[in-house]
């Protein structure tokens, strides 16, 4: 007896309904520009508008969408907003959108090479064009002892490194000894690492970093860490060189680092989450300069290269540490592919079992705007930073108070923290771009960070006259 498919969709309600969510999704496209940036629904506000139990009965197609214009989008912040100076930018562009739904269509679980060898295959050939678009050392492609994996994001990709390195160092432990070293100014998901993996917070030195000049990590306070610790019987064993912090964009000196690193045999991970981007210029792989000393490195193409999140590109010199950390094999995962040792199981490269075709993003987005086409938003969004930080430095009662070699400005009030966090809650509650804040040397300093694909020079523009008209 077949099974009644009477209530799944036939083919031709999906491509009727995929028409309808596609041009749903292309007016946003043409629309957000007119949303204010930020939400103003209160607290609790979505859930009022749901109905408390799901529905019984199915509900038509037209009702689900026109739920989407009624409760979701009145309820977002609007991070493809060309007015959106915040955080980072998130890449959404169409090929990454179009192959995400592909990837869904799919529906494959690429956590090993026999459920799908393409899943696999794919994603190890397009982390070795992004290794070469990036300009990384051999050490790290798939033909040699190294190769690249996809993560949900940096912070994984983090944790996976401070695992591979723990286990370098200590195997299945004792793992009191160890210490992890990284600068004050790196992100947070570094101490989010280390007490995921056990160990204790004093575990991790936070060092210190330049704050007169570019806040980036002293290597010599490293290096005077590291051997106090070895003098003491600990073992230095993970040193983070952050290049490009969230705060500022801090380019630690990732040379200097590596020589501290590989003397006391530790290994080193380098987050260019954001600013890693940026090595698809030629011209600006200045900021890695000694990455050939990292043990492994990672970039976020969901934030300035128009790739959809979740995708953070992943590379390790030398993957034995990381399999040995991740790879449990239990029978019901036993297969001649895996055993002949041929190929590459991805579930030894990460947190979790399962995996989605991510790959597909980066593979659309890359072959449909090139090298010249990615490397053209990033050296367009730097141009614009660097417009936008002239003008910053030449007003009387703004001041620039870090280096901004790409597309981040921070700034303040000369009038102190009170005045900077006025301005930045005017400028926000227009309603018409979104900026965020940090602290630098303990002042409050308000953000910029261009690189919105959306955002154009008359995008910046109109934030300039926003600024020059509530900074008093």
């Amino acid at each position: 007896m077949g099974q009644d498919r009477s209530h799944h969709w036939t083919p031709d309600e999906f491509r009727a309904h995929g028409h309808e969510v596609v041009e749903w999704v292309a007016r946003y496209m043409e629309e957000v520009e007119e949303l204010p940036v930020q939400t103003s629904v209160a607290p609790g506000w979505v859930r009022e508008q749901l109905p408390p139990s799901p529905p019984v009965a199915a509900e038509g197609f037209a009702d689900v969408l026109a739920d989407l214009d009624r409760v979701v989008v009145p309820a977002l912040t609007h991070w493809q907003h060309p007015g959106w100076f915040a955080y980072f930018p998130t890449g959404a562009s169409g090929p990454s959108i179009l192959a995400d739904l592909v990837s869904s269509g799919l529906g494959v679980q690429g956590m090993l090479w026999s459920t799908s060898p393409a899943v696999t295959e794919l994603e190890t050939h397009v982390l070795d064009w992004m290794a070469e678009l990036f300009g990384l050392p051999e050490r790290f492609r798939s033909r040699g002892d190294g190769g690249g994996v996809i993560e949900e994001s940096a912070s994984g990709a983090t944790l996976c490194a401070l695992l591979a390195a723990r286990w370098r160092a200590a195997g299945d432990g004792p793992f009191d000894r160890l210490r992890a070293y990284t600068s004050s100014q790196a992100h947070s998901s570094i101490e989010k690492a280390v007490r995921i993996a056990g160990l204790r917070p004093d575990q991790l030195r936070v060092i210190d970093v330049d704050a007169a000049d570019d806040h980036a990590v002293r290597p010599d306070r490293l290096a005077a860490a590291t051997a106090q610790d070895r003098a003491a019987g600990l073992v230095p064993f993970f040193v983070v060189a952050n290049l490009g912090t969230t705060s500022s964009t801090a380019l630690d000196p990732v040379g200097a680092m590596s020589e501290v690193a590989r003397a006391e045999g530790a290994w080193l991970h380098v987050d260019a989450a954001h600013a890693g981007s940026a090595l698809v210029c030629p011209e600006l792989r200045w900021i890695s300069e000694g990455i050939e000393g990292a043990d492994s490195v990672c970039v976020n193409p969901h934030k300035w290269l128009l790739t959809n999140f979740d995708c953070d590109c992943f590379w390790v010199a030398d993957r034995s540490a990381l399999i040995g950390a991740l790879s449990v094999l239990p029978e019901y995962l036993r297969n001649a592919a895996s055993e002949s040792g041929a190929v590459i199981d991805y579930r030894d490269w990460q947190l979790p079992l399962g995996r989605r075709f991510r790959a597909l993003k980066l593979w659309f987005v890359v072959r449909s705007y090139g090298a010249e086409g990615l490397r053209r938003v990033v050296r367009d969004h730097i141009e614009l930073t660097q417009t936008f930080a002239e003008r910053v430095a030449a007003h009387p009662l703004l001041k620039v108070v870090a280096p901004h070699p790409l597309n981040l400005v921070c700034f303040r009030h000369v009038g102190g923290d009170e005045p900077t966090e006025a301005l930045l809650a005017a400028l926000n509650g227009t309603g018409r771009v979104f900026l965020t804040h940090t602290r630098l040397d303990g002042r409050f300093v308000i953000r910029v960070a261009i690189g919105a694909q959306a955002t154009e020079a008359r995008h910046v523009d109109g934030l300039w006259e926003l600024i020059e008209q509530h900074a008093q």
